[in-house]
């Protein structure tokens, strides 16, 4: 037996102490005010426009063990969602609310993967281990310029007398560039100082060219690699456990995914993938850095660079300090096409 106690944090609790869920008193005009106090009374907020609102902050040491939450997909490029561990100044974890619970381009889409789960209709769910020694933080800032309601939210967490010395803080960053025919390369993770494991790649993927997109490779380099990297996928779709193109179609497994695949007519392509390193971690003492190609096929059969737009996400474990993000691009450079 682990002595631990479990909480869990939601609009009904929004501290997750003892005792302390269902004390909302009911309005005459909520739905519950024929039932009265203890019923279901608050299982929502409202995200004030312009406004970053903490949903979790806790107190102590422990780890966050599952995160669900629904929201309207209006929120999923036009809200940032951030968590602090320990009382750090800048955010371990900083990403469009979509993006991180793999929903890129501003869609709903379902994805059954083991750590982020997404399920009909846009339950998001991260089952990412969050441990953190002292407190830890969640917010989400609406930037957009109305209010959004109906976010609903649950944060399970274990609360325990101390954590190994040596533990990993989970980190999650969103980047978007657009490749140039010059260098068709697209930088998912950058900067990152210290020892720890990287444990995912999330990309949303807009296709600005006909034909073939994914013939570019993904490279790692660490600890101190420059020009050439350690370890050099053999193509996008192979990356995350495809091949062949996908022969034109979509899937979702534990670990590996393809879940998205749009091209409605008066649009561009859009493409959705993950490779989630959970049982083969790519582990780095010192750095790491991480790349992606955008390559298709020119008809004489040689490889096209190619100008694409894509959006990532990066998931990893590091000991803290960590060094700081780049900066957020604002909503307008985070629209989808």
């Amino acid at each position: 037996m682990v002595d631990a106690e479990t909480r869990s944090i939601s609009p009904e609790n929004p501290t997750g102490e003892k005792g302390g869920g269902a004390k909302a008193e009911p309005t005459p005009d909520n739905p519950a005010s024929m039932l009265g106090r203890g019923w279901k009374v608050r299982p929502c907020i409202t995200l004030d426009a312009g406004r970053e609102t903490t949903i979790a902050e806790i107190e102590g040491c422990g780890i966050i063990q599952h995160i669900w939450m629904t929201v309207s997909e209006v929120a999923y490029r036009s809200c940032i969602l951030r968590m602090f561990w320990d009382g750090e100044s800048y955010p371990s974890v900083e990403a469009p609310l979509g993006d991180f619970f793999c929903c890129g381009h501003g869609l709903r889409y379902e994805v059954n993967s083991l750590p982020i789960a997404v399920n009909p209709m846009g339950g998001f769910n991260s089952y990412f281990p969050k441990p953190f020694r002292k407190k830890a933080r969640i917010t989400i800032e609406n930037q957009s310029e109305s209010s959004i309601s109906g976010l609903y939210y649950q944060v399970t967490y274990t609360l325990l007398p101390e954590l190994p010395e040596n533990i990993g803080y989970f980190h999650a960053q969103w980047r978007r560039s657009m490749t140039r025919r010059e260098h068709p390369e697209h930088t998912i993770l950058d900067g990152v100082k210290g020892m720890g494991h990287y444990v995912g790649t999330f990309l949303a993927w807009t296709q600005l060219s006909n034909g073939w997109w994914g013939e570019g490779e993904i490279k790692f380099y660490i600890d101190g690699d420059t020009e050439y990297p350690t370890i050099c996928g053999t193509g996008t779709e192979d990356y995350v456990g495809g091949a062949w193109g996908f022969g034109g179609k979509t899937y979702s497994t534990p670990f590996l995914g393809y879940p998205l695949k749009r091209a409605e007519p008066g649009e561009v392509p859009k493409h959705a993938l993950y490779r989630f390193h959970i049982l083969d971690p790519i582990r780095f003492r010192r750095d790491i850095k991480v790349t992606i190609q955008a390559l298709g096929w020119w008809p004489n059969f040689k490889f096209q660079p190619l100008t694409d737009d894509i959006a990532s996400m990066a998931y990893w474990y590091q000991t803290e300090p960590h060094e700081k993000f780049p900066e957020m691009p604002p909503l307008h450079l985070r629209w989808p096409r």
